[in-house]
């Protein structure tokens, strides 16, 4: 299995609790790290089925986010996590036209706003 694949193991604790799957992931820092279906997030974008999971590692508490495939994405969520679906923001397929924004530009606009008459001098840029 590839390094940072998450295993599922079943467990149950009690004869009241019902089975849960126990998750195994890869905490950069700490190693193998057991997890709970509540511990992990699963998203999937929308826009182009790019899946991922996400967790706390319990030991170091670092927030670990990791590449999945569709096919572990189908095994975590078939072990009862919840899958979050997600589109890519609107503007990244937005057309846009005239001059690429330059660091120049950016300068410009900083000693624009830190005028007195700023407002102005934008209105009129708009209008143009």
């Amino acid at each position: 299995m590839e390094a940072g694949t998450p295993m599922l193991h079943p467990r149950t604790n009690t004869p009241e609790e019902t089975h849960m799957a126990i998750i195994r992931a890869s905490c950069p820092d700490c190693g193998d790290v057991e997890l709970t279906g509540a511990d992990v997030t699963v998203r999937m974008c929308a826009n182009d089925g790019q899946g991922s999971y996400a967790f706390r590692c319990p030991s170091c508490r670092m927030a670990v986010t990791r590449q999945a495939d569709p096919r572990i994405v189908d095994l975590l969520v078939s072990s009862g996590l919840d899958l979050d679906v997600w589109r890519l923001p609107a503007e990244l397929s937005e057309v846009h036209t005239g001059p690429l924004f330059t660091h120049d530009d950016l300068l410009e606009f900083h000693e624009l706003l830190a005028g007195t008459a700023w407002f102005v001098a934008l209105s009129e840029m708009v209008e143009r």
